[in-house]
């Protein structure tokens, strides 16, 4: 009976991890930089998309993998980034681990 309890909480643990890990998604987002705010570590840009959608990427040296992928984006830039969607009640973020292009 103890070897049943263990192993249903051990099922019902993976079941809860694996629910949490699907609540982000990586995804890519392009569109034209319509404004930048600094922060301590890196910035956030206002990216606007073809589909008139806006997301509020945040670019920092530690989620890129280090410097030699950091790049400082300008408003009016045209990009295309990779990481980790989510969404609010009224906002779409992304936590860019890739700068795929900029133009």
């Amino acid at each position: 009976m103890k070897n049943l309890k263990k192993a249903g909480l051990l099922i019902l643990l993976m079941t809860f991890i694996v629910s949490c890990a699907g609540m982000k998604t990586n995804n890519a987002v392009s569109g034209t930089i319509e404004s930048i705010e600094r922060g301590k570590d890196g910035y956030t840009a206002k990216i606007n998309t073809e589909k008139k959608e806006v997301y509020f990427a945040t670019i920092s040296i530690v989620n890129l993998g280090g410097p030699q992928n950091y790049k400082e984006l300008k408003t009016g830039d045209v990009v295309s980034v990779k990481g980790e969607i989510w969404k609010t009640a009224d906002e779409n973020h992304i936590k860019v681990t890739e700068i795929v292009s900029v133009k």
